[in-house]
């Protein structure tokens, strides 16, 4: 608890024990009324003194119909009708829910301090005769080396000059997947460097680097409020002043039509005016959405504003790039079909080899399969531009291509038809076989498919590889529908016709790795950056930034905002509803004070209580 939050507890208790012992003493001792308001006035003034405060200021502001005003209001009126133990126990009630408000909403916001903890607190900054300062992150330049011990947190964007380690990336990505690093490796500020001392030369000034644009988006993420928030927002404007006019005629026109009973309707009046608070509505449904987005922080997942959290509650179409958003984006070998009396070793090793002195990603692919081999063995390499290489390994001429290749020099080779890259393999004429090179899919990227159709979300793919490359992976991932070979401009045009054709209820979301394809990100209703992981282009363009490259996390956010939605639609039927019932009812005089005391700080508890469940993040998974 906060020192305002004790405080408000020891006047709680203060209060309660005078109201206990007024009632008590005034059952023994027979008082007039004058008497009986003094003895009242004491546990009133104890528990209501800063209610009474702030409504005057408000008034003087011109803020007049607020929370404050009503409570005020209607509990002045309370004592000045006679009903000086209802008026007591209906602040004393107020002051309870306030201070259980308080309390919820301290609690989410302690779990977004949990995230603000990736903030770092200084940096090491290495000066140039070597010896450490310890600097605020804000003062060190662009090209700075700074230190990073073992349990440090990065505290700037930059790229390792000397050391190696293990990073932690978890208070980043919600997930605590370690990260190898050695130099000339990036590293991004906010990761924990786990048992290695590193030398970091720094990309970018503090303001810039990952850590504060993260900050940055979760701080500012309050300001763009969905439209039931604002739609709360409005009702509470002009909803407040219609109950006050409205209790004024209750209070005024029956006596006057009726005749006689102003001290019935005066009451009936003022238990309109407790029931009619708002504070229910104005508090629970904001605390939704925040926690909403706390909890999605903490799991990795950034939204950027409450208005994208409602808008992915009513998804129904989920349209994805494929590389490097479903698949890694990494060419691997897949498959190695030696010919006849040929070992997958001895293809492997003369493909490896022919390949070494080329820069193509195939090559790489080719040399990351087959890493130990001795490059001594390779010479004379020579490209054949559209075709693949010719090198002599072992003194023996290798052919290292495509089909067209084995062709030009008369080699008959075995046709494969397999989805991605084949690189065909002739050795002094013989062919030795083929390798199929393709992007690997993600480990979660066919579990996040199945998961969006359970949630009755249909899938797409928008893909500028091949036909076939594409039809590969739909089919091994569940993908509704595929369109491939697209250039970014007609992934733009895929994404109109989508939306075209979409329910007007149903929202889309593009998932892309939000660079390429930032123009499909804006124009889509939901844009996600998957892979955003110091991507600035990712951040600046989506309005959902995943910290990590798992595509099941889209699932996930999805959950998380179809249970806020539900919670807030569930908090706006329970409070209009137990209030309009128990307006109602104190208009023709059933319902009583202590009626208006649960109408107002019961529902407003119930709702606060039903609105922290946001902040229970494994019930999201």
């Amino acid at each position: 608890m906060t020192k305002k939050q004790k405080k408000t507890l020891r006047r709680i208790i203060l209060a309660a024990v005078l109201t206990v012992c007024a009632a008590v003493a005034l059952q023994f001792v027979a008082l007039p009324w004058y008497g009986q308001l003094i003895v009242w006035l004491i546990p009133y003034l104890v528990i209501g003194y800063d209610v009474l405060r702030k409504a005057v200021l408000g008034i003087k502001g011109g803020e007049v119909f607020d929370e404050n005003f009503l409570m005020a209001v209607a509990t002045v009126g309370a004592m000045g009708c006679g009903e000086y133990a209802e008026g007591v126990a209906v602040m004393l009630f107020y002051q309870i829910g306030e201070l259980f408000q308080s309390y919820a909403v301290g609690k989410s916001r302690r779990s977004i301090s949990e995230l603000m903890d990736i903030r770092p607190d200084s940096a090491n900054l290495e000066q140039a005769d070597g010896t450490v300062t310890v600097v605020d992150p804000d003062e060190v330049a662009v090209g700075s080396v700074i230190v990073v011990r073992p349990g440090e947190k990065i505290p700037i964007d930059g790229r390792v000059l000397s050391g190696e380690s293990t990073l932690n990336t978890a208070a980043l990505t919600g997930e605590s997947r370690p990260r190898s690093v050695r130099p000339g490796d990036d590293v991004i500020s906010g990761c924990v460097n786990e048992d290695g001392l590193l030398r970091i030369t720094t990309t970018k000034a503090y303001d810039e680097s990952t850590v504060a644009k993260i900050l940055d988006l979760v701080e500012n993420s309050s300001l763009k409020k969905a439209k039931v928030e604002n739609f709360i927002t409005k009702f509470a404007h002009w909803y407040t002043p219609a109950v006050c006019l409205a209790a004024l005629v209750l209070a005024v026109l029956p006596p006057l039509v009726l005749g006689g009973g102003w001290t019935t309707w005066v009451l009936r009046a003022l238990t309109f005016l407790v029931i009619s608070c708002p504070c229910a509505l104005v508090i629970s449904i904001p605390l939704t959405f925040f926690g909403g987005i706390g909890g999605a922080s903490r799991c990795g997942i950034l939204v950027k504003g409450g208005n994208y959290l409602e808008a992915l509650a009513h998804t129904g179409v989920a349209a994805f790039d494929k590389t490097g958003t479903l698949t890694k984006g990494v060419f691997a070998v897949t498959r190695v079909n030696p010919a006849h009396g040929v070992t997958e070793t001895e293809l492997l090793e003369n493909a490896a080899l022919a390949e070494r002195f080329s820069s193509h990603p195939i090559s790489k692919s080719l040399r990351d399969a087959c890493p130990d081999v001795d490059a001594r063995r390779a010479a004379d390499a020579q490209e054949i531009a559209g075709q693949g290489v010719r090198t002599l390994v072992d003194g023996k001429v290798v052919l290292a291509g495509n089909a067209r290749l084995m062709e030009a020099n008369g080699i008959a080779y075995t046709a494969d038809d397999g989805a991605g890259s084949i690189v065909y393999v002739a050795r002094d004429g013989a062919f030795l076989g083929s390798i199929l090179i393709s992007d690997e899919e993600k480990p979660t990227a066919a579990a996040a498919m199945r998961d969006l159709r359970g949630q009755g979300v249909r899938t797409v793919m928008l893909t500028g590889d091949s036909p076939a490359v594409a039809d590969k992976v739909a089919a091994e991932l569940g993908i509704d529908e595929v369109h491939a070979g697209l250039l970014p401009a007609d992934k733009v045009q895929q994404v109109e016709a989508l939306l075209t054709a979409k329910p007007a209820d149903k929202m889309l979301v593009f998932a892309g790795d939000g660079i390429n394809d930032a123009p499909v990100l804006m124009r889509a209703d939901i844009g996600i950056a998957m892979g955003a992981l110091g991507s600035d282009a990712a951040i600046e363009a989506a309005d959902v930034v995943l910290m990590d490259d798992d595509p099941a996390k889209i699932g996930l956010a999805m959950r998380v905002a179809r249970k806020c939605m539900t919670i807030v639609y569930q908090n706006i039927v329970f409070a209009l509803g137990v209030k309009f019932l128990c307006l109602l009812l104190s208009a023709v005089g059933v319902a009583n004070m202590w009626w208006a005391v649960f109408a107002d700080v019961g529902v407003m508890v119930l709702a606060v209580l039903n609105a922290t469940r946001m902040l229970n993040v494994k019930s999201y998974r």
